[in-house]
């Protein structure tokens, strides 16, 4: 049985893992690349490919107001989304970022990823 093979705890409570995934979801926008834990990088990927898939419908009042409901608190990066990333990704069906292993972290072992945009 495949109960419960939804999303990751991470180990934090529920507002503090939202906003943890929400700050860095901006990081990677604005950055272009986000290098943390594999776990990490997985929930931040299914966070932006929604974003970026409510981005590309275009840029009317509606999907700026659900990216916004999203992201509250940095209007520039969502202005990126919309000007600079979401563009890009109009005739891809889905899968807009990858994540890359890039081995075990030295201090505690914990497996590092980097998270980037497909072009």
């Amino acid at each position: 049985m495949k109960h419960q093979f939804g999303r990751k705890k991470l180990n934090l409570p529920p507002a503090h893992k939202r906003s943890m995934i929400r700050n860095q979801a901006i990081s990677f926008i604005d950055n272009g690349y986000l290098v943390t834990t594999k776990a990490r990088a997985q929930e931040v990927r299914r966070f932006i490919e929604k974003l970026v898939t409510i981005a590309r419908e275009g840029n009317d009042f509606n999907s700026r107001r659900r990216v916004m409901a999203e992201l509250p608190y940095k209007d520039d990066t969502v202005v990126k989304l919309f000007k600079e990333i979401a563009p890009k990704y109009v005739g891809r069906p889905g899968g807009y970022t990858r994540v890359i292993p890039m081995g075990k972290r030295l201090s505690d072992t914990a497996t590092i990823a980097r998270l980037e945009w497909v072009l």
